[in-house]
C-alpha cells in the first residue's frame, strides 16, 4: 500500500507574496518543490478548504491541507545483481559499482542496471525518483555511489548535490607525464555534430575540475581529480580538453601513446584496457540524519590496479 502523507500549516506573513508551491516548498522540508506542485495538480492541496492551484499567490494566514499518497515512483523490475554495498542504514546505501554496470536503465539497457538491482536489494526504494538513485557514474567507470532510502534523504542528498557540498574524488590514469596539479574551468554541453558526446562549448554549463598528481610514469601520470560540479563525463571531457586523456577511454581518449621501448607486458595492459581507467575512490558528505559528517573510501579495482603497477614496473625499470 503507498504511504499516506497527511499535513496541516499555516502560511506565515513572512512569506506574503510567494507563490503557493514556493512557500510550501520552504515550509515542508521533507518533500521536494517538484513532489509538492504534482500534489497540487492532483487536487490532494487545499487552501481554505478549496482545490488550490500551483501559481497562486499566498498573502499569509491561508490554512493548508495536504492528503496526498506517495504512490511508487520506479516502475522498473526488480532484479537478483549481485551488489558490493560499502555501507547501509536506514537513511542510505553506498554501492561500489563495477565496470560494465549501467545505472539507470534506458533504451539499449532497459533491465541488467544498478537500479534493478538495487530494487531487489530493498523493494521500499520503489517509492523513490530513481530508486534513490542521486547522482550517477559512466558504465565502465567504477566506484562509490550514494543512494538515498527514505524521501527525506532523497530530498537532502539533491540539495547537498546542488550546493556542491558532497565531495567526490577520483583516480585516473591519464595519457602524457604532468609536471603539476591544476584546475580546468571549462563550460560543458553537446558536442555541436556528435550529440551523443558532450563537449567544451560556449554557453554550456559551468564545469569545474580539479586534479594534482600521484604518481608519474614514462609516458603517463595517476592524477587524483575533485569535482565541483557534476556533468556528464565531465572528467572525461575535460582532461581530454587538457590534452591528457584518460587511458582507455573509447570515446574521448585519442590514440594509443607508449612510451620509447615498451615491454612486452606494458603493451599488452595499455592495449588490453578497453574502459576509461577511472575510479570514483572516495565519497563525502553530511548524513541526511544527523548532519555529522560521513566519508567512505573504496580500492582501486583489479583491472586498474594492474595497469598502474605495470606502468610503474616499466618506470621503475627505466
Amino acid at each position: 500500500m503507498p504511504d499516506t502523507v497527511q499535513l496541516e500549516l499555516e502560511i506565515p506573513a513572512t512569506l506574503r507574496g510567494r507563490r503557493l508551491d514556493q512557500a510550501l516548498a520552504a515550509l515542508v522540508q521533507d518533500y521536494s518543490r517538484s513532489r509538492l506542485q504534482q500534489w497540487i495538480r492532483a487536487g490532494q492541496v487545499t487552501v481554505d478548504e478549496r482545490t488550490a492551484r500551483v501559481r497562486e499567490t499566498v498573502h499569509g494566514g491561508e490554512r493548508v491541507r495536504i492528503v496526498a499518497e506517495i504512490a511508487d515512483q520506479t516502475v522498473d523490475k526488480a532484479e537478483p545483481i549481485e551488489l558490493e554495498i560499502i555501507h547501509e542504514d536506514a537513511d542510505l546505501l553506498v554501492i561500489n559499482k563495477p565496470a560494465g554496470l549501467v545505472v539507470h536503465p534506458a533504451a539499449g539497457n532497459p533491465s541488467g542496471t544498478l537500479l534493478n538491482a538495487l530494487l531487489h536489494h530493498d523493494a521500499g526504494l520503489a517509492a523513490l525518483p530513481r530508486a534513490g538513485i542521486v547522482h550517477r557514474l559512466d558504465k565502465n567507470t567504477t566506484g562509490l555511489m550514494v543512494v538515498a532510502r527514505t524521501l527525506t534523504a532523497h530530498k537532502q542528498l539533491v540539495d547537498a548535490l546542488q550546493a556542491r557540498t558532497v565531495k567526490r574524488e577520483y583516480l585516473a590514469v591519464v595519457n602524457s607525464v604532468l609536471t603539476a596539479g591544476g584546475t580546468i574551468d571549462a563550460p560543458l554541453g553537446r558536442h555541436p555534430v556528435d550529440r551523443k558526446r558532450m563537449a567544451v562549448v560556449a554557453g554550456g554549463k559551468e564545469a569545474v575540475t580539479h586534479f594534482r598528481v600521484q604518481a608519474r610514469f614514462r609516458a603517463h601520470t595517476l592524477v587524483r581529480v575533485s569535482l565541483e560540479t557534476g556533468r556528464t563525463h565531465q572528467i572525461r571531457v575535460h582532461m581530454a580538453y587538457n590534452r591528457t586523456p584518460v587511458v582507455g577511454d573509447p570515446v574521448y581518449g585519442g590514440r594509443l601513446r607508449l612510451p620509447a621501448g615498451a615491454s612486452a607486458a606494458l603493451k599488452t595492459a595499455l592495449t588490453s584496457f578497453r574502459r576509461q581507467a577511472l575510479h570514483a575512490v572516495r565519497l563525502e558528505l553530511r548524513h541526511p540524519s544527523g548532519g555529522e559528517p560521513v566519508s567512505w573510501e573504496a580500492a582501486v579495482p583489479a583491472d586498474m590496479a594492474g595497469l598502474i603497477a605495470t606502468l610503474q614496473a616499466d618506470a621503475d625499470g627505466a
